[in-house]
């Protein structure tokens, strides 16, 4: 157990291996209490989102939901999140644990007329559910009752304990799905879903199992991959950046930078053969010089080999290209990859 965002939160429960390849082959189950809901309300909640948010809401139709980022004036990701559509003029946002406190300050001093904004974490719980059985548990869990919700979208329910919203998103790469609900029912529906999912292999994943898991996938993490110093469109991910929108918080430099290019890319790596595991801040080398530090790094349980990632100089961001990582004291070599790391076989 370590501390994260202000909770104690769990690294593994069996062990991190297990926990990985049980998302990957059958199910695991992902406590996410810990992430923050806030919701958006009003005539202008829409309008309002827009302005403060890199993604176009206006393309949400009742509930779908996107992936955004909240930037900084100078387009540096605050946080990332998801954005569900739950009403015409009702928003979800679920935000990261550590960044509550700073999204909900950062949001009501932009606040405008005719939007209200709650922030609920701690009235919720969540699970998530991923792998490959994931639809098999849900129809077993939910008695048939209900359809499963299409991929990126959400749907509510009356279950006997509580109200209960059903996403289908995930941060695996697995199909899964995902449950929030009134906090106290917690315990409740964390151990019915593992006693339902008994016989399909199902296994509790930690911390360590969801870093494994995202990071073959090259989702970036809030906090070490995405950060107020760099923008999405260094990070790669400018296809959640809506720049038809007349206007947002940080647009004007994601437009310079579209125009004139950027000066470092986050790209993913892999190392070469048998080495020590890669960890976040190693120094990354180009020709015998320093050239940037890793963002992410550990040990790939699917490829069985050290992978991470790093914001490179643009001219080093090719797929392909040879560094090295220093990792205590000695330097190892590594390639830049294509995303993701880990291809699902068919």
């Amino acid at each position: 157990m370590v501390d994260f965002g202000g909770w104690h939160m769990p690294v593994q429960y069996s062990g991190i291996l297990e926990e990985h390849h049980a998302v990957r082959n059958s199910i695991g189950v992902f406590d996410i209490s810990h992430m923050g809901e806030v919701f958006v309300n009003g005539p202008g909640a829409s309008v309002w989102l827009n302005e403060l948010l890199t993604n176009n809401v206006d393309r949400l139709g009742l509930g779908e939901s996107q992936y955004s980022f909240l930037l900084n004036e100078e387009g540096g990701v605050i946080d990332d999140l998801l954005v569900y559509r739950l009403e015409e003029s009702e928003y979800l946002l679920v935000v990261n644990a550590s960044m509550i406190d700073e999204d909900v300050a950062w949001m009501q001093r932009h606040l405008r007329p005719g939007v209200t904004l709650q922030n609920r974490s701690d009235e919720f719980a969540g699970i998530a559910v991923q792998g490959p059985r994931a639809a098999q548990l849900f129809d077993r869990f939910f008695e048939g009752k209900i359809s499963r919700p299409a991929r990126n979208q959400i749907q509510r329910y009356e279950a006997e304990c509580t109200p209960v919203l059903i996403a289908r998103t995930g941060y695996t790469g697995e199909d899964g799905f995902e449950l929030f609900f009134k906090a106290e029912c917690a315990e409740t529906i964390w151990k019915a879903i593992l006693e339902k999912g008994a016989d399909l292999g199902i296994k509790p994943c930690g911390l360590g199992a969801r870093d494994t898991l995202r990071l073959e996938m090259c989702y970036p993490l809030n906090g070490s991959d995405l950060s107020p110093a760099h923008t999405p469109i260094e990070a790669g991910m400018s296809f959640f950046v809506d720049m038809e929108k007349p206007a947002f918080i940080g647009r004007s430099k994601l437009a310079q930078q579209r125009q004139g290019g950027v000066q470092h890319r986050l790209v993913p790596f892999k190392m070469k053969g048998k080495t020590p595991p890669p960890r976040p801040h190693y120094r990354v080398f180009k020709n015998g010089e320093p050239i940037a530090e890793t963002t992410s790094g550990t040990v790939s349980p699917s490829l069985g080999i050290g992978i991470g990632m790093a914001y490179v100089p643009a001219e080093f961001a090719r797929i392909n290209e040879e560094i090295e990582i220093e990792i205590r004291g000695r330097r190892f070599p590594a390639t830049i990859q294509k995303k993701p790391l880990h291809q699902k076989q068919p």
